[in-house]
């Protein structure tokens, strides 16, 4: 008995060989340090915002949109060799057209699921640019873009640049009516090009358009070289993202040097993977019951036809209206021909675009502000800014309209010479009209968090003075309140100095300095805000209505 149990108790203090699972575990560690690098990671506390979920919004479209394509390839051929169509969809039986369309229609109607994963794909791509668009909005209303994330900020820039040209060639590969008009239309912009216009559409096309090879060109472009640049860039964002943090908005204990939030895991890591389901759940559902690029009620392409009501997607109607409101100019010098009306429209698009790439740069030139910001701005704060972003949304949406002036005047009745009209002047007006506004706005706003700062919040309650004047009772605001409407910086913009200095002798200013002064005095100059409560004007304010009260 006794020798019994000191084998039971010797067992009992040995411990119990590791599982396989363990031991795959401590063998990983050993030789990548996969264990310190998570335990000194996988606790880094980030902040918490609803509109962080935009950038999410983003990142998950593109799986989809990654897996959907994958899938896709498996069944399209790229081809512009014709064939006699026969396969299930009758109406379109003995019809002449490419292999690339008649893919189209056999993964539409005879593969299992290939409908609904083309319409999942398809509505990926068109949420994925429109996430990218808002989230990039998002950060520039709010200053997230400036130092230490200017980097970051081209990254996302030029990952939607690069979105919208793989959208247009994963448009065009179906080689149906109206992906071919659209089509069509880029090759009659790349021709405008002077000089080298003619090669470059040569080059694209594989010769006269059509050509014989474009589908097989754009082809690989699409589902390899685009997609896997964005793919190196989304990395490296989401290693910048996950570095820097997001910015945190303004509020009790936050500040440059410190950042409340929840920690990566297990916080973020299961909303991520709950919202992840939540997106592809919803791009499934809209693939299921909203019918989108049907391509074989358009029939197969033709350089003879053209479909009516052709639009491309939303992300490109931007270009196209430039295109279509701009004035058929042209200049005929020495046996050429330069057409302006298609040339000047194809180039401020890309223009237009890069001014938002260069803008984090352009405003760090501009405050001369070198240190790192990790608060978001609240639009409201910043005037100008704000008033420059909805200017350019402004502009985008008067040219949206330009780009569908046929299906405008259609739907509501109207000329389209008048739309087009409309679309010419409002190019110059609206986007000056919606700066003034929104300036207006905002300041209106800085007035109101100012007296709120100092007065307090409206209570409703009306009280009755001994000398019978009435007024409203205001309850004073928390100190986090009054911080959150108090901490932003309100720097004074930059300035050249006296025109003389202190001997009498004439300074001299280069172009750039003078530049960059006018530049800081319209951004942040007298005028582009309204001075927030001090603490004096907050003590001298209370204390006096403490001494009334105490006369009365």
């Amino acid at each position: 008995m006794s020798d019994d149990s000191e084998r039971t108790r010797g067992d009992a203090r040995r411990p119990d060989p590791p599982g396989s699972g363990e031991r795959l575990a401590d063998w990983a560690d050993g030789r990548l340090g996969i264990y310190q690098l998570a335990k000194s990671q996988m606790r880094k506390v980030f902040p918490d915002h609803w509109s962080f979920m935009l950038g999410e919004i983003c990142l998950y479209s593109f799986i989809v949109l990654i897996l959907t394509g994958t899938y896709l390839t498996f069944f399209f051929d790229p081809s512009t060799q014709e064939v006699v169509y026969d396969g299930a969809y009758v109406p379109l039986k003995g019809i002449r057209m490419t292999q690339a369309y008649e893919s189209t229609l056999r993964i539409s109607f005879e593969v299992r699921g290939g409908l609904l994963i083309r319409q999942i794909h398809h509505w990926a791509a068109l949420v994925f640019v429109a996430g990218m668009t808002v989230h990039m909005m998002r950060v520039f209303f709010t200053g997230a873009f400036r130092k230490p994330r200017e980097l970051n900020w081209v990254f996302g820039w030029t990952l939607l640049f690069l979105g919208i040209i793989t959208g247009l060639t994963g448009y065009s590969l179906p080689d149906d009516l109206l992906s071919g008009t659209g089509l069509k239309f880029a090759q009659g912009a790349v021709l405008s090009v002077p000089i080298v216009g003619t090669y470059l559409a040569m080059f694209l096309f594989g010769g006269e358009f059509p050509g014989d090879d474009f589908i097989s060109r754009l082809y690989p472009i699409h589902i390899l070289l685009l997609p896997g640049i964005m793919l190196g860039l989304v990395a490296l964002h989401l290693i910048l993202v996950f570095y820097h943090k997001h910015t945190q908005f303004a509020g009790p204990g936050r500040s440059e040097k410190k950042v409340i939030g929840a920690p990566f895991f297990p916080i973020y890591v299961a909303k991520a993977g709950g919202f992840f389901f939540l997106v592809f759940g919803v791009l499934a559902v809209l693939g299921a019951v909203a019918t989108i690029n049907p391509v074989w009620a358009f029939g197969p392409y033709r350089t003879d036809l053209v479909t009516t009501g052709a639009q491309p997607d939303w992300y490109l109607g931007f270009s196209e209206g430039l295109i279509r409101v701009m004035p058929a100019w042209e200049i005929n010098a020495w046996g050429h021909t330069l057409q302006l009306g298609v040339f000047l429209p194809f180039t401020l698009f890309p223009l237009i675009l890069s001014f938002m790439a260069v803008y984090p740069f352009l405003e760090s030139w501009i405050t001369g502000d070198k240190r790192e910001h990790h608060v978001a701005d609240r639009p409201r704060d910043k005037p100008v800014r704000t008033g420059i972003g909805v200017a350019w949304l402004a502009l985008y949406a008067v040219l949206l309209i330009g780009g569908g002036n046929d299906i405008v005047a259609t739907k509501l009745h109207l000329s389209i010479n008048a739309i087009t009209w409309f679309v010419r002047i409002s190019c110059f007006v609206a986007p000056v009209l919606a700066f003034i506004v929104t300036k207006r706005i905002c300041l209106g706003l800085q007035h109101r968090d100012r007296d709120k700062a100092l007065h307090g919040r409206e209570s409703g309650q009306i009280r009755r003075l001994p000398h019978g004047e009435f007024i409203e009772v205001h309850e004073p605001l928390t100190r986090a309140e009054l911080y959150t409407l108090n901490q932003h910086e309100q720097p004074r913009a930059y300035e050249l100095g006296p025109r003389f200095d202190a001997n009498g002798v004439e300074r001299k200013f280069t172009i750039r300095q003078r530049m960059r002064a006018r530049l800081a005095k319209a951004m942040f100059g007298p005028g582009t805000y309204v001075p927030k409560a001090t603490p004096e004007e907050y003590q001298a304010l209370h204390s006096g209505w403490h001494e009334s009260e105490r006369v009365d």
